[in-house]
């Protein structure tokens, strides 16, 4: 029997590489001699670097860079060939900040350019970059500022961090960017398709959840707008109503303006660089699954990626969740022939998520989940 095993990382508990090895020790128990492959994998969210560079045989790398409050950090990042791989929430991630410490007005992206600039020093020329779950809205200046564009105030001088640097914006220069840029090329997995500006746009939309009061909203909107005008005048072909603009507090629309970035599906990305198609083509069984499974995972999350795959060569699909709610049902209308959470019994969140705990839970869940799929091939029920 030739299974894949594929499963997301379950964010704060286990590794894609650890719950899938977790999911692998219990399919053995029952099929000790069943050919198991284990791919780490992820849908350009958290888990993007160390699944991509795991399995792509890369290297971590580590550089210092500013957090979300100019603070330094340890931000990682990874090398396959000339490809690096980054996570923008690395070093302008929301769970950076605490509760009290989010204010868009504040929080920057200069960290971001940071990590690039580090990478391009180390001779990528490719990357890759996911752009979830960031604390800001700066529409991707101070990550312009850190690869050396002009974003100049009245002086002359670059505007201050932060979001509220958009008011003061009144040039934009480039003849100072990191000259290597021209060899880049930059693809940027986004599943927001939000633009820029406007009542769909970041600042309305992700901008309280960012610490953003209501009188904010619509300063940086303004902001944003007057932003996108500027740009425009030096790339002409930039486009604030671009799907995927208003990405990560606007860094998406500066990816695409400044940096010819071209936005993708982050699962279709990454499961295309990982190649696993070819692997899931040629195996009787499939397992996939992600921390939580709800009615979101069905809108471009990894497990119903790779049920997709699966689904076009008519291989049956199982997996495995920290929780489901009462709508995960609907992954079964997507691919996903059958869910199992795996926690056992009544605790607390920080219980189940405990890797001591979710790793055994994992592997006796998938067990049991495979003694009565042997069960079944017995009875002839399957």
């Amino acid at each position: 029997m030739k299974i894949v095993v594929a499963i997301d990382s379950f964010k704060g508990s286990l590794t894609s590489l650890q719950a899938g090895s977790a999911a692998a020790e219990g399919i053995a128990r029952v099929y000790p001699q069943a050919n198991v492959a284990v791919f780490p994998i992820a849908d350009g969210g958290e888990g993007t670097v160390i699944a991509l560079t795991t399995a792509l045989n890369g290297k971590l790398q580590t550089v210092e860079a500013l957090d979300p409050l100019g603070r330094p950090i340890q931000c990682e990042y990874g090398i396959v060939g000339e490809t690096a791989v980054i996570e923008m929430s690395c070093a302008a991630g929301i769970t950076l900040l605490t509760p009290q410490e989010r204010d868009p007005m504040r929080t920057t992206t200069y960290g971001v350019g940071q990590v690039i600039a580090d990478a391009i020093f180390k001779g990528c020329r490719d990357f890759i970059v996911g752009i979830g779950g960031s604390a800001t809205n700066d529409g991707g200046i101070g990550m312009l500022q850190a690869l050396g564009f002009g974003i100049l105030d009245e002086t002359g001088a670059q505007v201050p961090l932060g979001g509220a640097g958009l008011e003061k914006i009144t040039s934009i220069t480039t003849e100072n960017a990191l000259p290597e840029l021209s060899e880049c090329t930059f693809r940027i997995a986004c599943d927001v398709t939000n633009p820029l500006c406007g009542e769909l746009g970041c600042s309305a939309v992700y901008g309280p959840q960012k610490g953003a009061t209501p009188e904010q909203i619509p300063q940086m909107d303004g902001w944003l707008n007057s932003y996108a005008d500027k740009v425009k005048a030096v790339f002409p072909e930039s486009d604030k109503n671009m799907p995927g603009a208003g990405a990560a507090g606007g860094i998406g629309f500066a990816f695409f303006s400044f940096l010819n970035g071209k936005p993708y599906s982050g699962i279709d990305l990454i499961l295309g660089e990982l190649r696993i198609e070819d692997k899931i083509k040629d195996a009787d069984l499939v397992i996939t699954g992600e921390g939580r499974l709800d009615a979101q995972t069905v809108m471009g999350k990894a497990p119903i990626g790779i049920a997709r795959i699966a689904k076009k060569y008519n291989k049956p699909v199982i997996a495995f969740s920290g929780c489901v709610t009462p709508e995960t049902g609907v992954c079964n209308d997507h691919g996903i022939d059958a869910f199992f959470p795996i926690v056992k019994c009544a605790c607390t969140i920080e219980q189940a998520m405990a890797t001591e705990n979710a790793y055994p839970n994992m592997a006796d869940t998938a067990e049991q989940a495979f003694r009565l799929l042997k069960m079944a091939k017995e009875l002839h029920y399957e």
